[in-house]
């Protein structure tokens, strides 16, 4: 399993992990936490599902969430920096998108944003998991998010 991948990496490295999720709902800290010694790694998450949560717990700026919209690029790496800055911690990973059902011709559904933050900097991607239902896009989002969160271990350090 990823997580329990992850959680040994970070514990050899010495770094607690944060997340700042949107469309997730908390899935990605679930899956982090789920494993026994979890709090070596993991102190605490953030589920900011509204703008204005994205605004007061993270830090995100109006003028972002205003120019790009909440599924964006831009969005997600203000979330993940805000998140590394107010959990002090050595990586966080943010998520932001369209689970459905829905969405828009510019913003369709199973569009999801995604950032990873830490001492080497942010990098921000978009997937595009398609029209496969709510619950099928979060778990697409969960499991891409881990995966983001093994590579960086495996690359970083």
């Amino acid at each position: 399993m990823v997580a329990d991948e992850i959680l040994q990496k970070a514990k050899a490295f010495g770094l607690k992990i944060t997340c700042a999720e949107s469309c997730t709902g908390g899935m990605i800290s679930a899956a982090l936490t789920d494993i026994a010694g979890s709090s070596a790694i993991f102190e605490q998450g953030f589920v900011t599902y509204s703008n204005r949560a994205k605004q007061k717990m993270l830090g995100v700026s109006f003028k972002t969430l205003a120019d790009y919209g909440a599924v964006s690029e831009p969005v997600a790496r203000e979330m993940a920096e805000g998140a590394l800055w107010q959990a002090e911690a050595g990586i966080a990973i943010s998520v932001s998108g369209i689970a459905g059902p829905g969405g828009s011709k510019f913003k369709p559904e199973g569009r999801v944003c995604f950032a990873l933050a830490s001492a080497h900097g942010t990098q921000s991607e978009t997937r595009e998991f398609g029209a496969l239902g709510r619950a099928a896009v979060r778990q697409a989002a969960l499991n891409h998010a881990l995966n983001l969160i093994c590579e960086h271990l495996n690359l970083a350090h």
